[in-house]
C-alpha cells in the first residue's frame, strides 16, 4: 500500500471534493521569556507534543524515539551529536501495512516506544494500547525502513530491552501477582526475549509490586529502564501517573532479577511539590531515560509540561533534558524543591549547528509545498487505506475524508504539531464547496472530541468563511461570513495561550472572522487524553 508520504498519481477527474493549498507557516515563541547565552542550552529541547523520549548512543550518535499514538506516520526518530541539536530523520511507522489503528482513538495506538542497539541492528520496542498489543520493530538505518511488527506474547505496557552481552531482557509494566489492592497498582516485570527467534522465552519475574513504597498506594509504576554500572543493576521508572503528580524512581540490585532495594531520597525528579501558582512551571516530569556519553557523563531524556494555567495546555507533553548526578551510587536528575531549568550548561559534547528546523527556543518556518511529497514532520489521524493527497508544483491537493469528530475511517486532514502557546499558523486555500457543509481549511485538532475548524463552506446555498469548534463532542458554529465571490482565502489562526483569533485575506483585504476564542477545551485537562494540537488543511464535511 502506499504511504501517507508518498506521491500518488491520480487523474483530477477521480477525486472526489478536493481542495488545493498553497505555502503553509508557523511562528512561535515561548512565554517564558529566556534566552539561552554561550555554551548553553534552551529547554525543553522538543518543543510541543514530543513525550515519552527514549534516548540511545551509538557511537557519537544520539538518537531519540517518541510516543505518537494513532497519528501517522507513527514514532518520530530524531538524530543528534550533542544531545541539544535534534533533526528528524524519519518515523519507523511510515507504512499502512505495518500497523492498522482503523477504529481508534486519537491517544490509542503506540504508546511509549524504546530505542536501542545490539550486533549492527536498531531495536523499537513498543505497545499499541487496543491493536494487538506488544511488538519488536528493527532497521539497520535509524531513519529506516523499518521491519513489520514481530508480536510478543506478554500483557502490559512500556517495554523497553536490557541487552547484557548477547542476550536480552524485556523489562516492562504488568499486572502485580496478586489481586490489583488500588486503581492503578501496578508491578514492574522481566523475561528473557529470544532476540534471534524473536519470541519470549523462560520465566518472568517480578521486580516491583506497586512501587517504591507500597504503604503509600503508588500507582502508575511504568516506563521502567534497567543500566548496569559498578556491579549493580539500576532500575529507574515512573510513578504517579502522567500528569501533575508524575516523578521518576530508581532502585537497584546485585542480581538482574532482584531483589531491589528503592533508594531512600525517591523521587529522583519531580516537580509535584513546588507551588503550582509559581510563575512559569514546568510540571508533570517524569518518564526518563539515562544515557552515558562517550565522555563518560550522564544525562537524562525525559517528559514535561508547560501549562499557562492552572494545569492548562494545549501543546502537549515535551522533552527535557538534565544532567544526571551520581551521589553514593545512586543517580540524581534533579534535587528536590528545585525547579526544572529552562537554560543550563551544554553538554561536554563538540557543539552542533543548529538544524535547519529548529525544536526548541523561538522559532518559525515555512513550508512551500516545493517537493513531490509531504515532510517527514507532516501527520494524519490513523491509518490511510489510500494515499488522499498529492503535493504538486507548490501546492497541496487535499482530498475529502472522513469529517472530524468520528473514529470511523481517516479524516481528509494532515498537519503540524503546535510546537508554542504563542504562535501564529498561516495558509492559502482554493475551494468551491459543492453542498451545504463541505469544508476546506484549517483544523486545530487534540481528538476526535475536541478540534475546530477554520475554513471555507456553504451554508445556506452560500460559500462563507466559517469557524465551528467541537468541545467534548458537541459541534457549535462560532461565527461565520459571506464570500462575496470564489478567490483563494489566506487564513491565520493567532494562538496565544487558551485563546485564538482568526483572520481571513481575500484579494488583498484582511478582516477578522472571531477574536478571543476560547480554546481551552484543546487542553489535555479538558480534552483527556496524552497528545497535543495538531494543525493542517482539513478537507471533509
Amino acid at each position: 500500500m502506499a504511504s501517507l508520504l508518498a506521491p500518488i498519481m491520480i487523474p483530477a477527474d477521480a477525486l472526489a471534493q478536493e481542495a488545493r493549498f498553497e505555502r503553509f507557516s508557523y511562528q512561535g515563541r515561548s512565554q517564558e521569556r529566556v534566552e539561552a547565552g554561550p555554551g548553553e542550552f534552551r529547554n525543553p529541547i522538543l518543543s510541543g507534543y514530543y513525550p515519552d523520549p527514549s534516548v540511545t548512543r551509538v557511537g557519537d550518535d544520539y538518537y531519540l524515539v517518541l510516543s505518537s499514538f494513532t497519528h501517522f506516520p507513527g514514532l518520530p526518530i530524531f538524530q543528534s551529536k550533542d544531545l541539544v541539536s535534534w533533526r528528524q530523520i524519519g518515523n519507523a511507522i511510515d507504512r499502512p501495512g505495518q500497523l492498522d489503528f482503523s477504529g481508534l482513538a486519537v491517544s490509542r495506538g503506540v504508546f511509549a516506544p524504546d530505542i536501542s542497539f545490539h550486533d549492527g541492528t536498531f531495536y523499537i520496542i513498543n505497545t499499541c494500547v487496543d491493536c494487538r498489543g506488544n511488538f519488536v520493530i528493527t532497521a539497520r538505518d535509524p531513519a529506516g525502513p523499518w521491519s513489520d511488527p514481530v508480536w510478543l506474547s506478554f500483557e502490559g505496557i512500556d517495554p523497553s530491552i536490557y541487552w547484557e552481552g548477547d542476550r536480552a531482557f524485556i523489562v516492562n509494566n504488568r499486572a502485580p501477582d496478586e489481586p490489583p489492592l488500588y486503581d492503578g497498582h501496578r508491578a514492574i516485570w522481566i523475561q528473557e526475549y529470544d532476540w534471534r527467534a524473536g519470541k519470549m522465552v523462560g520465566e518472568s519475574t517480578q521486580l516491583v509490586n506497586g512501587g517504591v513504597d507500597r504503604s503509600t498506594k503508588p500507582v502508575w509504576i511504568e516506563g521502567p529502564h534497567i543500566y548496569k554500572k559498578d556491579g549493580w543493576y539500576y532500575m529507574t521508572a515512573a510513578e504517579g501517573g502522567t500528569s501533575v503528580n508524575h516523578s521518576q524512581v530508581v532502585l537497584r540490585s546485585k542480581e538482574l532479577r532482584g531483589p531491589y532495594v528503592p533508594f531512600a531520597g525517591n523521587p529522583i525528579l519531580t516537580q509535584r511539590d513546588l507551588d503550582p501558582a509559581r510563575a512559569d512551571p514546568v510540571t508533570s516530569a517524569g518518564h526518563a531515560k539515562l544515557v552515558q556519553t562517550q565522555k563518560g557523563d550522564w544525562w537524562a531524556t525525559f517528559l514535561a509540561t508547560r501549562p499557562y494555567g492552572d494545569d492548562l495546555y494545549n501543546i502537549g507533553r515535551e522533552t527535557f533534558l538534565l544532567p544526571v548526578t551520581w551521589r553514593e551510587g545512586w543517580p540524581i536528575i534533579l534535587d528536590k524543591g528545585k525547579p526544572i531549568p529552562f537554560v543550563l550548561p551544554r553538554p561536554n559534547l563538540p557543539a552542533q549547528p543548529a538544524p535547519a528546523l529548529p525544536t526548541s527556543g523561538d522559532f518559525g518556518y515555512v513550508d512551500e509545498f516545493d517537493g513531490d511529497r509531504l515532510a517527514m514532520q507532516w501527520i494524519g489521524v490513523r491509518t490511510p487505506k489510500t494515499s488522499f493527497h498529492r503535493v504538486i508544483g507548490g501546492e497541496l491537493l487535499l482530498e475529502a475524508g472522513s469529517p472530524l469528530g468520528t473514529t470511523d475511517g481517516v479524516p481528509g486532514f494532515v498537519g503540524r504539531r503546535q510546537q508554542h502557546h504563542v504562535a501564529t499558523v498561516a495558509t492559502t486555500v482554493r475551494f468551491t464547496p459543492e453542498r451545504d457543509g463541505d469544508r476546506a481549511g484549517l483544523a486545530a485538532m487534540q481528538s476526535d472530541e475536541a478540534n475546530l475548524f477554520f475554513g471555507i463552506t456553504r451554508i445556506g446555498g452560500k460559500r462563507s468563511i466559517a469557524l465551528y469548534t467541537r468541545a467534548k463532542g458537541t459541534e457549535r458554529l462560532v461565527a461565520s461570513a459571506p464570500l462575496a465571490d470564489s478567490a483563494a482565502l489566506t487564513l491565520t489562526i493567532r494562538a496565544d495561550a487558551g485563546r485564538m483569533a482568526f483572520d481571513y485575506t481575500g484579494n488583498g483585504e484582511t478582516r477578522t472572522l472571531a477574536d478571543n476564542v476560547d480554546v481551552r477545551f484543546l487542553s489535555t485537562r479538558e480534552a483527556g487524553g496524552f497528545v497535543g494540537t495538531v494543525i493542517g488543511p482539513y478537507v471533509g464535511r
